[in-house]
């Protein structure tokens, strides 16, 4: 056979290829000529085959026929030929096929070899592919290697054991004995390979991490020789001392002062010297600099040390490169809630990056402005994100009015300012604003009876010109359902007062009506406005029961059942009409605004589900309560909690207020029956508790939630007086070794259960069962049904936030029966 061509032309054959085609079919005609060399056992070109073939390999094409030739040549003796098998090996094999298993031997006798290259490939393909068996069978090897007094091996070594360790973590304490003397290599490359091993062994056993803190200092010396060191040739990098060591070693220093004092302390001054000292110029200074931040964000550090790593993140935010504003932006949000006056600091400059053109910086820096809101600056960021809501694109406009929602809802410094806020972004993105934002904006206005006049002049005169908002129109449509009397009255204390007619009014509701623009809800807010116009409107009530008796045929189900409702309120009920369209009256919040007010609230001791002084005589709080509803989900489920005070008694459209309830068109309604007060949560028909008595029966307990080093067992007792009421004693244990702080339980039940969940003995759970959270849970089971609870559970364990759900519904008959 004619010699094969060599890797060099190959690679300028086909790049003269045109076509993807062309190409192939060059591929194609020389792995055929790499197969008949393969098959032929040609020794010679084998070399030169397998280089072509790995070429072939990295532009795309399957090369997996080269694998056993790969392990001919890590055979071989010679080291041009054994440097070519282990690259091929590194690129074609890998722990999923059993062809690697026959390396190991061939991979331990390199280990062992007499020159210190051919171990070198040896262990650089065992750090890159092996898997736990061989490991396990070389981890020896690696050890003696790492121990050896050869700077070129010990580097290779410390990254191969890393793998090791990856791969079989319970083999770490064999290299424990020859870590303690890497740190005082003098060779860089041993020094950078021995931190990645310090910190692997860290990041995975607490025991190890606790071990190697008294190294802090150690670290801390190395560290600031290198920064105070002169001009070096051989490590400098833009004018500093190897910054690849100097980034590997505040990462290390960084989980090594994590939740430790002392060891924080002992990093303080260098890590102020290397944030003070460091060339910013450059974006090697810039990439110590961002490390020394993380790490002095994550340790313990003094509050002086934090306000200069914030300050170094403003600094970055002013920065022409795009990728260090996005890292400032993105750590300046996971810092804003523990520091929050100094990234205040930085407010024109990150309210700035709002007008960048890049997305991603767009998008940070949205987030971070509405963390950044409070009580003192509203009406400033309020303006700027509006102004960026109107400038925005799409993709923006729903995030950004949820937060603006959000916001003006806490600290809104005054309810025309709430008012004219909403409706500032109805009108800029009425159409990207979530669903609860209507039924919102509806409760504040009802509730702020001194702007009803005001607002209803706004909405109209903000409608008048543009109705493709749908949700503005539908708020607008129920103020002049309401208020419209107000509207038409020409009085306003809050502005110049507008003129218009119950003609004109009506025109606007009709043109809703027949718009295209008008979704099918927005035409029932319209058609319900005209309606309780007629009995706000003196001269327009023959037009208005024409209008009403048009959309009694409409095509639309929703809009005709209305229309025929309403024909049978003219006609057979025209002396229930004016009480059943009086004006609603002021609205109890029942849903929470978003996941956040919950991430706010949960755990506090003014939770009225976690109350444990005497209900009062009045109905409790439930927004914290529908808050857990809404996270533990099902239709089915509930916190009994009096959610609204006795209706009245007084008049019948008291009691009729939603028209679009079930209206009894069959006869003359009968008197509404007297209905008593709902009971205090859990109390009995006297002011007395239920549960002054227990009596102690003999209920077997159970487990109710055993995961992840957390159980929980509930306990059972009967109130002696009240036969209904079960009292559960829940006890919460923590297996793990370390500790599980912030704790918090919540349960809810079904909607025939009453539960009142009382205050925990503690939020923090000891580790190893060294101690126990316990809290009463009081549940009043009138129908003696079967009991079902969801429970949720967050923690913090391990610097990282937990969250759990679950259903218990193993409880023993004798708890409910």
């Amino acid at each position: 056979m004619p010699a094969p061509i060599r890797l060099r032309e190959l690679i300028r054959t086909i790049r003269t290829a045109r076509t993807q085609a062309e190409e192939r079919e060059m591929i194609q005609k020389e792995c055929a000529a790499i197969r008949s060399s393969f098959r032929e056992e040609d020794n010679t070109y084998r070399c030169r085959n397998v280089a072509k073939l790995l070429y072939m390999h990295m532009l795309g094409y399957p090369a997996h026929f080269g694998q056993l030739e790969c392990l001919k040549l890590i055979a071989s003796q010679k080291f041009t030929d054994k440097r070519i098998g282990y690259l091929g090996a590194m690129l074609l094999l890998d722990e999923r096929q059993d062809v690697h298993l026959l390396m190991t031997n061939c991979i331990k006798n390199d280990l062992n070899h007499s020159t210190q290259y051919v171990q070198g490939l040896a262990l650089c393909t065992l750090g890159c592919m092996g898997s736990s068996e061989m490991c396990r069978d070389l981890a020896g090897e690696v050890e003696k290697l790492l121990k050896t007094s050869n700077s070129y091996l010990r580097k290779k070594a410390a990254l191969c054991a890393v793998h090791v360790i990856r791969k079989v973590p319970e083999l770490m304490e064999m290299f424990l004995p020859a870590t303690k003397n890497l740190l005082n290599e003098k060779n860089h490359g041993v020094l950078h390979t021995s931190v990645v091993l310090l910190t692997e062994m860290c990041e995975r056993s607490p025991d190890m991490l606790t071990h190697f803190r008294k190294l802090v200092p150690q670290l801390v010396r190395i560290l600031k020789n290198l920064i105070m060191s002169g001009y070096s040739p051989e490590h400098d990098v833009s004018g500093i001392s190897d910054p690849f060591l100097q980034v590997r070693i505040l990462r290390l220093l960084r989980i090594l002062g994590r939740n430790d004092d002392d060891s924080s302390e002992a990093m303080n001054d260098i890590l102020a010297q290397v944030a003070t000292n460091t060339e910013t110029s450059k974006n090697v200074g810039n990439a110590i600099l961002y490390e020394t931040v993380l790490t002095i964000m994550d340790i313990k550090s003094e509050s002086g040390l934090r306000v200069l790593a914030i300050n170094i993140l403003g600094r970055f935010l002013l920065n022409n490169d795009k990728n260090i504003r996005y890292v400032a932006l993105t750590s300046l949000l996971k810092t804003v809630q523990t520091d929050h006056n100094a990234v205040q600091r930085h407010r024109s400059t990150i309210v700035d990056c709002l007008k960048d053109l890049d997305v991603s910086i767009k998008r940070r820096a949205m987030e971070l402005s509405f963390a950044l809101v409070n009580g003192n600056n509203i009406r400033g960021m309020m303006k700027e994100l509006l102004y960026f809501l109107d400038s925005c694109e799409p993709e923006f406009k729903a995030d950004c009015a949820s937060g603006i929602f959000l916001a003006a809802e806490k600290y809104a410094p005054s309810k025309r300012w709430h008012i004219d806020t909403i409706m500032r972004v109805l009108t800029t993105a009425g159409s990207y604003v979530r669903d609860d934002a209507v039924p919102n904006l509806i409760q504040l206005i009802t509730n702020s009876s001194e702007m009803h006049e005001y607002t209803v002049q706004k909405l109209y005169k903000a409608i008048v010109d543009d109705i493709s908002q749908q949700p503005l129109v539908q708020v607008c449509s129920w103020c002049i359902g309401e208020y419209g009397d107000l509207l038409v009255s020409g009085h306003c204390e809050e502005e110049e007062p507008i003129q218009v007619t119950e003609d004109e009014v009506l025109d606007l509701l009709e043109s809703v009506l027949i718009s295209n623009m008008s979704s099918s809800v927005t035409r029932g807010f319209a058609l319900t406005a005209i309606m309780k116009n007629s009995t706000r409107f003196s001269n327009t009530i023959n037009r208005i029961k024409k209008v009403v008796s048009i959309y009694g045929s409409s095509i639309d189900v929703e809009l005709q059942q209305r229309a025929v409702e309403y024909n049978a309120l003219f006609k057979k009920y025209d002396h229930m009409r004016p009480a059943l369209l009086e004006r609603m009256p002021i609205m109890e919040k029942t849903i929470s605004n978003g996941p956040t007010d919950l991430a706010q609230t949960n755990g506090e001791t003014e939770l009225a589900i976690t109350e444990t002084k005497p209900l009062p005589a009045s109905n409790p709080p439930v927004s914290q309560a529908n808050d857990l509803l809404d996270l533990l989900g099902g239709n089915d489920i509930q916190l009994v909690i009096p959610t609204a005070p006795p209706p009245k008694q007084s008049s019948v459209g008291g009691e009729l207020l939603d028209l679009l309830g079930d209206l009894n068109l069959g006869g003359i309604p009968a008197p509404v029956p007297q209905m008593p007060a709902p009971q205090l949560l859990l109390d009995g028909l006297s002011t007395q508790p239920l549960f002054n008595d227990i009596s102690v029966a003999v209920i077997p307990p159970i487990t109710a939630y055993n995961k992840n080093g957390l159980k929980i067992e509930f306990t059972f007792e009967r109130s002696s007086t009240n036969a209904s009421v079960t009292v559960i004693t829940t006890q919460a244990s923590n297996s793990t070794d370390s500790d599980m702080t912030d704790f918090v339980f919540q349960a809810a039940v079904p909607k025939t259960f009453q539960l009142q969940l009382l205050s925990p003995s503690s939020n923090v759970l000891p580790a190893f069962n060294a101690g126990s959270v316990t809290q009463v849970i009081k549940v009043l089971n009138p129908q003696k049904q079967q009991l079902r609870m969801r429970i949720k559970l967050t923690y913090n364990h391990k610097g990282s936030a937990m969250q759990d759900l679950a259903e218990v519904s193993n409880f023993p008959p004798q708890s409910w029966q």
